[in-house]
């Protein structure tokens, strides 16, 4: 397929009924920035020096912070520069590496947040074959499945959308460019390309939310079996950071996706958009850190170092 391409750039539209706050909303989204990459490293960090953490749950969380860190610098940055100089305008070429990347990060994170509670439910349902299961090479091979899937479905849709024709509008209510929104503008046909998300959107978006699902349906029925209110409490606890996280993310993906697509639907779509792209990455290590004894204790021990 031939790009046809003629319009050079696109314009975002996410902050253009704040204009009058650009100073502001620079400030708040540089603190969400910092904040971010810092509460992520130290995640990782902790993890790499603390023998207690070297464990599969804390090695899928390392990958994870990895992620979150990745999903700030794909947004964050170009959203700090249009502040900071007043203009919204992308790049066709700059929109699409933000597709690339931000659809290659949303799949590696639903792979993952699955990944994760695959882990749980081992450890919980399955505790005297958690070694045996969950050892170092099927983590490795997780890992890099969750990885190369995001990798793959990301050219594909990429690949994709590019072969579009886009020769007319180029505004986008969002704060930065995804696939769907693409889809909309361009002149084209848009079968294939209408195909290929909602496959992506159910390989890697439904059928990992029905799998975390399913695992908590066991984990709690096994939980529920537990004789001791304490022992029940202790081990749903190893749990609650990770649901947290699932219902965040997820939540906000189902809000967005299910709503119809209509121009009053777009504004709430940028809104939501930004609490799987900005606020949960931010959120994440606060919950981990927060709701696990474990990792507040190798945080604290850092400070002291």
């Amino acid at each position: 397929m031939h790009n046809l391409t003629t319009v050079t750039d696109f314009i975002l539209l996410g902050f253009s009924h704040f204009s009058k706050w650009n100073m502001v909303m620079f400030v708040v989204f540089l603190i969400i920035f910092l904040m971010t990459i810092v509460g992520n490293s130290l995640i990782i960090l902790a993890v790499r020096v603390n023998d207690k953490l070297q464990t599969p749950m804390y090695f899928f969380l390392s990958n994870l912070s990895v992620l979150e860190m990745c999903y700030t610098s794909i947004t964050i940055p170009n959203i700090l520069f249009s502040l900071a100089r007043g203009t919204n305008v992308i790049s066709f070429t700059g929109c699409i590496i933000q597709v690339y990347l931000f659809t290659l990060c949303a799949t590696t994170e639903c792979i993952l947040l699955a990944c994760m509670a695959c882990d749980r439910y081992v450890a919980i349902c399955r505790p005297l074959h958690y070694t045996v299961i969950i050892n170092k090479m099927v983590c490795l091979c997780l890992a890099a499945l969750a990885w190369l899937s995001g990798i793959l479905n990301s050219t594909i849709n990429t690949v994709f959308t590019t072969s579009l024709w886009f020769c007319g509008r180029n505004s986008i209510e969002r704060l930065y460019c995804e696939v769907q929104p693409l889809i909309r503008l361009s002149c084209s046909d848009t079968h294939i390309n209408n195909i290929l998300a909602t496959l992506s959107a159910v390989v890697f978006g439904v059928s990992c939310l029905i799998f975390i699902l399913t695992s908590y349906i066991f984990i709690l029925v096994t939980i529920f079996r537990i004789p001791s209110r304490a022992s029940r409490q202790k081990t749903f606890s190893t749990c609650a950071s990770h649901i947290t996280v699932v219902v965040l993310y997820f939540g906000a993906l189902i809000f967005m996706y299910l709503l119809p697509n209509n121009g009053s639907s777009e504004k709430l779509d940028s809104a939501v958009s930004m609490i799987y792209s900005t606020v949960t990455p931010m959120l994440n290590p606060i919950i981990y850190s927060l709701r696990n004894n474990q990792v507040l204790e190798a945080l604290k021990c850092l400070t002291h170092m």
